[in-house]
């Protein structure tokens, strides 16, 4: 079976009786395959990129345990640990690991991005969060000047949420 459609299944396991958690994450996955391919990431980047993307949210479950809530930096703390083990067991290589790790452990801080993995998957979540959010379109328009950068992401959340890529257009 092919690595990324069991990590799939079993982080579907995971989140068993949770399907927001499920879709959220499917959801991320999805759009950070089609942004990573529009931005033309290499084959090694993709890959990367793609796990990062079912297990980004890992270490909301020990967070709502441990802390009581879902925060992002508590998702930073608690995830690579639980992902690592996961990512062992499945047999992917350490390097693979290593990168998605820190991803996780990254992905809801939004200075010093490094990578354009990181971006992409930072600019995904967003995506779906800003939608699931049920967000505005002006919160969505903020999102898109501070936060993306991939000319494929940037259109993306403009053609989502109705947005101009124009600077010299009025704000939303």
């Amino acid at each position: 079976m092919d690595k990324k459609a069991l990590l799939i299944k079993t982080m579907i396991s995971y989140y068993a009786n949770d399907p927001c958690r499920i879709q959220h994450f499917i959801k991320v996955h999805d759009f950070a395959g089609v942004i990573g391919k529009l931005e033309k990431l290499g084959d090694e980047e993709q890959n990367i990129l793609e796990i990062a993307s079912i297990v980004h949210d890992i270490g909301i479950k020990v967070s709502e345990e441990k802390y009581g809530d879902a925060d992002g930096k508590h998702q930073e703390l608690e995830g690579p640990v639980i992902a690592r083990a996961m990512l062992e067991t499945l047999d992917f290589e350490d390097s693979v690991i290593d990168r998605v790790c820190y991803l996780i452990a990254h992905h809801h801080t939004y200075t010093d991005i490094n990578g354009l993995d990181y971006q992409i998957l930072v600019e995904a979540d967003f995506l779906v969060n800003l939608y699931e959010g049920n967000k505005s379109r002006e919160t969505a328009g903020q999102v898109l000047r501070r936060i993306f950068r991939t000319e494929s992401g940037r259109q993306i959340c403009a053609d989502m949420f109705g947005l101009s890529l124009d600077p010299e257009a009025t704000r939303e």
